[in-house]
């Protein structure tokens, strides 16, 4: 009896073995499978993103005698212009991203209230400007804000200014140009994620007696964060390696880093510190693009979300009281109705006189 425990033991311990090594042996293929369709995508991430960047950073390291040096790191703490212009690039950044949220909110917000195929039409005319080139939208600019332009001409007939304003070849030409060529990029986005926030959670939380204005800000605007992060992030990346217009509105008064990379490269065939310069905005550019992955990660999730563990922590942990109680409400008011709904069908049962609460569970 021992011997014949013992051999079935022996042989159930070997086919856990090959099921063991089955198992193991198909996560391999399955690894070697999944690996075969990502190559593709992971070599053209490689030639396209990383060799360019690689190359960039090792050219950098050349001076302009074509020797290993750190001269073009060193010019930039040396001359004091190059501390300027990375200052304006970034003050311009700012102030235009700043515009396009203060303009862009409102219209997204807009839109997303409008009806479907009314909506479809008014995002025809915010994709129109991507027809036309940049340039021709910056000379259009030009045309209307400089000195005897359309804007100076209609102000000074209207009686409303006796001197022209110097709306170009100055900082606010270059912000008035930047911010209409940038400001689909943060409308897009966020017009697409305030389109996925449910209208039920608003009226809930007016049920429960907050005013509209209450309403937007403890509700709408949390849950419109993540698509406002992505807008803000690509606007304002967008904005730090601008050129055509700053060159073209700024009149040379206002000079931006792409400007300073183009200088060095084709007017003193430096591309050493071409590179250089490249390499120095690059880290700015991860940065914004952490911040954004950290606020679409911390932003409250769609009402009835969940992690993959089907839990609500995250979004229990940071959305506002009025918003889990309208929530609450609309759990509550649905609890109602269905108990409503089953007393009215008992009441008709007991009229009826049917064994009631047989038939209703069931059907109920």
């Amino acid at each position: 009896m021992s011997v014949g425990s013992a051999s079935l033991g022996h042989a159930v311990g070997q086919d856990g073995e090959l099921n063991a090594w089955a198992l193991r042996s198909d996560a391999r293929r399955q690894a070697l499978g999944l690996l075969a369709l990502l190559s593709p995508g992971l070599l053209l991430v490689f030639a396209v993103i990383i060799v360019p960047i690689g190359w960039l950073f090792w050219l950098s390291l050349f001076d302009e005698s074509g020797q290993l040096s750190l001269a073009n790191y060193a010019r930039f703490f040396e001359q004091a212009s190059y501390i300027k212009t990375f200052a304006t690039t970034f003050k311009v950044a700012f102030v235009v991203t700043g515009a396009c949220v203060l303009f862009g909110y409102p219209l997204a917000y807009m839109l997303s209230q409008l009806p479907r195929r009314t909506a479809s039409i008014c995002l025809i005319f915010v994709i129109l400007p991507f027809w036309t080139s940049v340039l021709v939208r910056t000379y259009a600019w030009l045309v209307i804000l400089q000195r005897k332009g359309l804007i100076n001409n209609w102000l000074i007939d209207l009686g409303v200014i006796a001197q022209p304003l110097p709306l170009a070849n100055n900082f606010a030409g270059v912000v008035i140009g930047m911010t209409h060529i940038m400001l689909p990029f943060l409308v897009l986005p966020l017009y697409a994620s305030m389109k996925t926030i449910d209208v039920d959670c608003l009226r809930a939380g007016m049920n429960l007696g907050a005013s509209p204005a209450a309403t937007f800000r403890q509700i709408f605007f949390p849950l419109s964060l993540p698509g406002l992060a992505s807008g803000v992030v690509i606007v304002f990346v967008l904005c730090l390696g601008f050129f055509v217009t700053p060159a073209l509105m700024g009149g040379g008064k206002v000079i931006m880093w792409a400007m300073r990379m183009e200088q060095a490269t084709s007017l003193y065939s430096n591309w050493g510190a071409g590179a250089a310069l490249g390499v120095v905005l690059l880290p700015s550019r991860w940065r914004c693009s952490a911040c954004s992955s950290g606020c679409s990660a911390r932003a409250p999730p769609a009402f009835g979300a969940s992690d993959e563990r089907g839990k609500q922590p995250a979004y229990n942990a940071l959305a506002t009281p009025l918003a889990l109680s309208a929530r609450r409400a609309r759990h509550a008011v649905f609890d109602r109705a269905l108990g409503d709904y089953r007393h009215h069908v008992l009441l008709r049962l007991d009229a009826a006189a049917v064994p009631a609460r047989a038939m209703v569970d069931p059907l109920v």
